[in-house]
């Protein structure tokens, strides 16, 4: 809040920052999605793969937030490969999205609920993606 004192008379101006629910969602993301063992945010990585081929994928499905003027509350559904440490992979999730959040809006993330939907191999994760990234035939001849 800044003062200035006018002819006797304070005139008051309130500066504002506010973030869109959709910004938290896609820094969520990414930021999510750049922690090893994170295979897909539900809705996101898998579900929309054909889309990211066309550019129009959605990074921020499987994200909810509540945002208020300082502080954020997150819920995220995930798979995560088999065979490593969920709650360590839990705790790198928690500290990325903390960091990326308070270093690009200031604001306090004070809660982060993963909820793991499923446990893939990265093989059989791979192997989903490729068949979903496979072109259908269209049935001409050449």
């Amino acid at each position: 809040m800044v003062e200035a004192i006018k002819n006797n008379e304070v005139e008051v101006h309130k500066n504002s920052l506010t973030f869109d629910d959709q910004v938290i969602k896609k820094i969520t993301g990414i930021a999510a999605n750049d922690v090893d063992g994170i295979l897909a945010l539900e809705g996101g990585f898998i579900s929309g793969l054909t889309d990211k081929f066309k550019s129009k994928g959605d990074i921020t499905k499987g994200i909810n937030v509540e945002v208020g003027e300082k502080q954020v509350a997150i819920d995220l559904v995930a798979t995560v490969e088999y065979g490593k440490s969920i709650p360590a992979i839990f705790e790198a999730v928690v500290a990325k999205i903390e960091g990326a959040i308070a270093q690009m809006t200031g604001l306090q993330v004070v809660e982060v609920n993963l909820n793991v939907s499923d446990v893939k191999t990265k093989r059989e994760f791979e192997s989903e993606i490729a068949s979903k990234a496979e072109p259908v035939e269209s049935g001409r001849v050449s």
